[in-house]
C-alpha cells in the first residue's frame, strides 16, 4: 500500500517518496502558491448524493474514486458542508482513493430516522455517527480528515477508535475538549472570537440564527477566511445544506453543550469521560493551519505533544483561512496522501 501511495504522490505532487514527515513538534512549511484563495471552486458539484441508514441517521454522502481503493473519509465543519471538499475529492480519486464525504447530522440530506431522537450536537454523538457509517459501508479502516467540527470528530475517532483510523489529517490540530474545559475563562481577546458561542447561549441567539441562518453563515465565512474571495454561487451551493430542518437545533445544542448549558445523552457519557482526559492520539497524523485563519484556533506548539505517532505540522501560506480544504485543495489532498504514506 505504501508503495502505491508513494507512486501517486510523485505523479500528482512531484514529491519524492519518504521526504514529507518531520519529527514531533517540528513545523513543516507548505507554500500554497497554486492554492491562493479563489473566488469559486473549479468543480461545480459532486455526482448524485447517496443515502444510507446508519445508526440513528439516514446519512447523505458523496462518493468518488474506485470502490476497492483505500478509503478516505472527509468531514466538514460549521457552517459549511460537503462542498468544502469538491476540489479535494477528484485529486484523491485520481490517486486511487475511495472518497466518502458525509453530511454531518443537521446538514444537507442527512436526516434522523426517528422524530424521538434528541437533536444532539455533542462531539461524542458526531463521532459515533461516523463509526456507524463506516460499519454500514463495511469500511474497516480509513484515513479520516476534516476541519472545524469535522476535525474534532476525526480527532475523537483517532483517539478512541485508533483501530478504525489508518491516519489522521486535522486542520487546527488537537480539538478534543470537554464541558469542564469549555467553562474555563480565556483572555478577553480570545473570548471576543467566541462571540457567536455566547450569542447562541441565549434564546435571542437561537431565534436570530433560525431567522438569519444564511446571513449568519456568510458572516462567519468572511470572518473565518478574511482573504478568501468566494462568490455568491460558491456560498449558496453550501448554504443550501443549512436548510436541513434539524440544523438550527443541532448547532445551538453543540455550542450550548460546550458551555455546560445543555445536557448530552446518557449513552455518550462514558465517551465524554474519556475525552475529558484529553487522550493522546497515536495514529500517523498531519495537522494543518492556514496563515490567515480568522476563527479561534490553538497554537500548534500547544498541542504537538498530543500526537505520539508519526507527526507533521504544516502551515499553508498564501492567505488561507479556516476552510482550508476549499481554499487550498491541493495542499489538503497532499496531506491526506502523505499522512498514510510518509516515511
Amino acid at each position: 500500500m505504501k508503495q502505491i501511495i508513494d507512486q501517486h504522490r510523485r505523479k500528482f505532487f512531484g514529491v519524492a517518496a519518504g521526504t514529507v514527515a518531520v519529527g514531533l513538534g517540528v513545523a513543516g512549511l507548505v507554500r500554497a502558491q497554486t492554492d491562493a484563495p479563489q473566488s469559486s471552486a473549479s468543480n461545480a458539484s459532486f455526482g448524485p448524493i447517496k443515502q444510507i441508514d446508519a445508526g440513528v441517521l439516514n446519512v447523505g454522502y458523496a462518493e468518488a474514486g474506485p470502490a476497492n481503493g483505500p478509503v478516505a473519509i472527509l468531514l466538514h465543519g460549521w457552517p459549511y458542508d460537503i462542498h468544502a471538499f469538491v476540489d479535494v475529492a477528484p485529486i484523491l480519486a485520481k490517486a486511487g482513493y475511495r472518497v466518502i464525504i458525509p453530511y454531518l447530522r443537521g446538514y444537507g440530506s442527512t436526516q434522523f430516522l426517528s422524530s424521538e431522537t434528541p437533536r444532539n450536537g455533542e462531539p461524542a454523538a458526531l463521532a459515533v455517527d461516523i463509526i456507524a457509517l463506516m460499519d454500514k459501508l463495511d469500511i474497516k479502516k480509513a484515513v479520516i480528515a476534516g476541519f472545524d467540527w469535522g476535525a474534532r470528530t476525526a480527532d475523537i475517532i483517532a483517539a478512541l477508535w485508533p483501530e478504525r483510523c489508518r491516519a489522521l489529517v486535522s486542520v487546527s490540530g488537537y480539538l478534543i475538549s470537554s464541558q469542564a474545559a469549555g467553562n474555563a475563562p480565556l483572555p478577553p481577546a480570545a473570548e471576543l472570537q467566541w462571540w457567536y458561542q455566547f450569542y447562541f447561549a441565549t434564546e435571542r441567539g437561537r431565534a436570530g440564527y433560525e431567522k438569519y441562518t444564511h446571513d449568519f453563515a456568510k458572516l462567519i465565512w468572511k470572518l473565518a477566511s478574511p482573504q478568501w474571495k468566494f462568490d455568491d454561487a460558491t456560498f449558496n451551493r453550501s448554504a443550501a445544506a443549512l436548510d436541513n430542518k434539524d440544523h438550527v437545533a443541532i448547532s445551538i445544542h453543540n455550542y450550548r453543550w460546550r458551555l455546560g448549558l445543555a445536557q448530552g445523552e446518557a449513552k455518550y457519557e462514558e465517551i465524554e469521560k474519556k475525552l475529558a482526559a484529553a487522550p493522546v492520539i497515536s495514529v500517523p497524523t498531519i495537522t494543518m493551519e492556514g496563515d490567515a485563519n480568522g476563527a479561534p484556533h490553538p497554537d500548534p506548539g500547544a498541542y504537538a505533544k498530543k500526537f505520539s505517532g508519526r507527526y507533521d505540522f504544516r502551515l499553508i501560506t498564501g492567505g488561507i483561512g479556516h476552510n482550508l480544504p476549499q481554499e487550498a485543495p491541493q495542499a489538503f489532498a497532499k496531506a491526506v496522501i502523505d499522512a498514510e504514506g510518509g516515511a
